[in-house]
Order: C-alpha cells, then structure tokens, then sequence
C-alpha cells in the first residue's frame, strides 16, 4: 500500500514540518499486522513528495483470527488485503500523520491554516462499482481527479479490467483536509473495514468530516459505507451530523439513505422469491429436489416442511454454512423419517459430482451471479449436461433494478461477492443459450414488485427438459 503527498510551493521542504516528519530521516512505525515506513523520494525546493507504505503480513493478518476474509480456510491468507489502499492505510494515516490531520503545525502554524498545492496519489485503491464513483467522491471537494486503471492480464484481454485503480488528486487545500478526505473516503470506495464497526465509528466519522461532510453530495452513501451498511449506526451518525453542522431549515428536508445492505427486506423479497420456487417445482411435479449453494437453508426449511417432497439435498461450497443450516433445520432433533428425506453434503457447482445425479429437479436460487463469469461454462455442463434433472431453477438479480436502491452508486452490486450482475436481456440469452445447447426449454418469471421500464428486482429462468 503506497500513498504518497506532494507539495510544489517553495520552500517545498516546508512539508517537513507540515507532516513532523523530516525529510532526512526515514521512519518506521509498528502496526498490528505489520509495519508503516515514511520516508521522502524526493526533496528539493521546488517539490517534495513523502511516501507511507505499507508493509503488512498477510500471514500475521489471518494467524490467531478465523475468518478474517469472510470466506475462511485458504482465503483467510489469499486475499487482496495486504496489497492495497484499504482500512488498514487509513489506520496507518492516523498513527503517522495524526497531528497533521488534526491540523496543527508547531513550528509554522500559519501553513497549517492555508490553502496550498498538494497532489496526493494512491496506489491500487480498491473500487466496488464503477470508476465513476472516485470522481463523485472527490471532485466536489475540489481536486481534479485522475485515475489510472489496469487490465486484470494483458495475456488474457478478455478478462476485462481489474477493479483496482491508482488515483491522483491535485488541488489547493489545506493538508489536514486532504488527509482527513483520503482517511474517510478509502475504506468508503473498498467497503472491507479489516475492524469491528461499533459506534465509536461515529465519532471518527464525524471529527474527520467535520467541515465538508455534511455539505457532500453522496453524504448519505459517504456515512453508509464508511459504517459498514448498519442502519442504527448510520442513523445516530447523521441525527449529530444534522445537530451539529446544518441549519434548521436543513434538518427538515434531509432524507436518511435506505437500508443498503437489505434493501429486499422492505419487499419481502426473499419470501416471495423462495415461495415462487417452491410452486415452480410443485408445478412440474418435482418429488426430489436438489439446492445447489443451498446457504443456511432457507429453501431447504420450506421443501422440508412440505410432503409432497419426497427427497431433499442441499450442497454447499462451505462447510461452515451448512454446519449453520443443520442447526437451522435442527437436523439432530428431527424424526428418524424426517431425516432420512433430507440430505446436506459440501460439493461446489463447478466440479462434476455424482450426487448431483437422480433428482427430478435442480434449484440454483441467487448463487451464478457469485461464480466468476468465465466459470460459468464448467458450471453448465455439471448441471445442465452431467446431472441434468428434467427441471432446472436459477435465480439472479436484476441489474436494472438497482437504481431503485438509493444507496447503491451506478455501477454497484447488491452485494459485495457479486462477480456480475445481469440485465434482463443478459439473461434471457445466457439462458436461452443454455437450454439450445443441453435440450432444454426455458420460461422466465419476475418476482418481486417491478416496473414496466426496469422489471422486477429477481429474474427466474425455469429450464425444462
């Protein structure tokens, strides 16, 4: 992780005192997973340019802390988290350049109150959503933005571009707001805090704001990103922002951002998403069932509690989830006949399996759009080809829709492990494509509350052989 800060006003070296840190003597600074050098690649009186980087173990990072990725297992040590602008920068910013944040400057405390030419420049930042987002965030405060993107192989073109960008921002400000804007908008863009978020993050938020917050354009996604998507904390965030920094005028016209990280829970989606399924499989008479990425069980409880089906089975990727769906289905306390209907075995979608074989029909409820896009292939042919029931269910978003979700940027996923996300038309010919291959027919459905320009929240491809 490489952040540096240039400062073009004679005398240059100025910065030195700016940031306490002179430009003679490298620094290293011990952090919790690793260490934070500073150092000055270049001194003259013309420009100076400090450098933070980073050094962090990704061996120390996942040692001792289970799940430190989300994903757990070999993902807790292959991961993007050491090598790119993140929480961990933010962090590091705090402990190395904290005075200057605060906006004091002992030996030359009239630099500190004005406004001067800085460039600041900050290598592999994280974006989820498109790279427009940088711009919306920084360009309002008054930098001119340039952002520098890379192909994820130039080997393979196809692949499209990575989703890391190094970002350059120029513009006449004061240093404590240039830091404190790069300190809060980091862990925005990369929506991965490495720490708890508690309601001390509310203070940070607000002191490191404090003076362009609450004038921002995006202030609502700003807040919502930054407190990691949990609505109470947002709320008492923005019920001090508003006490504190706007008019009363002010107060009464501003609209708190929707609940991002369960915008379906407002609709009831899920619910009607899992019942639509359950009466797509009534309707071809499907007596075993298979749900392939079948999660905590959410369909697997509805299937269970319904007779008609005979035989059940889910598979899962992770064994920690369906060790979560086994106490949800209270597999331990169910009827010796209850049991023998039900079945969880770990098993990943793009591998053949024999298990998958002899059912009559196949859900895939919201999992494709989590595989990457050039794996989809070896998923069709273990599905489609290999155990191929005579129906098969599969579920995904809508990506039209999401401009419903106030707090989603353009770009933006529902969720943070979402490879793609298709439009309605991506869809009808992914799948019609499929169903012409494997000798199937396909209908679509739309669930959920929809609009004529944009449909319904979850598209529904039921295959029939």
């Amino acid at each position: 992780m490489i952040l540096t800060i240039t400062y073009t006003q004679p005398p240059a070296t100025d910065l030195g005192y700016l940031l306490y840190k002179n430009p003679s003597r490298p620094q290293t600074f011990e952090l919790n997973h690793g260490k934070a050098h500073v150092f000055y690649s270049e001194v003259s009186p013309e420009s100076c340019t400090a450098v933070l980087l980073l050094d962090i173990d990704p061996i120390d990072l996942a040692r001792g802390k289970k799940g430190t990725s989300g994903e757990g297992g070999l993902f807790d040590y292959v991961n993007d988290r050491p090598y790119v602008a993140s929480s961990f920068l933010s962090v590091a910013m705090s402990r190395v350049f904290g005075t200057a944040m605060s906006g004091k400057c002992k030996d030359k405390p009239e630099l500190a109150e004005k406004a001067l030419p800085f460039q600041a420049r900050i290598v592999m930042l994280p974006c989820r959503g498109e790279e427009g987002i940088i711009n919306r965030l920084f360009e309002p405060l008054g930098y001119k933005v340039t952002i520098e993107d890379y192909i994820l192989d130039d080997k393979f073109p196809e692949w499209g571009k990575s989703k890391y960008y190094t970002v350059t921002l120029e513009g006449v400000v004061r240093l404590q707001d240039l830091l404190n804007h790069i300190y809060v908008l980091i862990p925005v863009l990369d929506l991965e805090k490495h720490y708890w978020v508690g309601e001390d993050e509310i203070e940070k938020l607000l002191r490191h704001g404090e003076g362009w917050l609450a004038t921002h354009p995006e202030k609502d996604r700003i807040a919502f990103r930054y407190l990691r998507r949990k609505r109470s904390l947002v709320n008492k965030a923005f019920d001090q922002l508003l006490e504190k920094e706007m008019a009363p005028e002010e107060q009464e016209t501003v609209e708190l951002p929707q609940k991002e990280e369960e915008p379906e829970r407002k609709l009831n989606l899920n619910q009607q998403r899992l019942g639509t399924v359950v009466a797509a499989l009534k309707s071809a008479n499907a007596k075993r069932v298979i749900d392939i990425g079948c999660g905590e069980g959410n369909l697997l409880s509805l299937l269970l509690k319904d007779r008609s089906f005979e035989q059940i089975a889910g598979v899962d990727v992770s064994y920690s989830v369906l060790e979560r769906a086994m106490d949800k289905l209270k597999i331990d306390r169910l009827p010796e006949m209850q049991k023998k209907r039900i079945n969880l075995f770990q098993g990943s979608l793009t591998y053949r399996d024999k298990r998958f074989s002899g059912y009559d029909a196949a859900t895939v409820i919201e999992v494709i759009e989590h595989l990457d896009e050039n794996r989809l292939a070896a998923f069709e042919k273990v599905l489609f080809k290999f155990a191929r029931p005579n129906t098969v269910i599969v579920s995904t978003p809508n990506k039209e829709y999401n401009t419903h979700y106030s707090n989603l940027f353009e770009g933006d996923m529902r969720h943070r492990d979402h490879r793609f996300e298709w439009t309605r038309n991506e869809f009808k010919t992914w799948a019609q494509k499929v169903a012409t291959q494997y000798g199937y027919t396909v209908r679509f459905v739309q669930i959920g509350e929809g609009d004529a320009e944009y449909g319904s929240p979850t598209q529904m491809g039921v295959f029939t052989l």
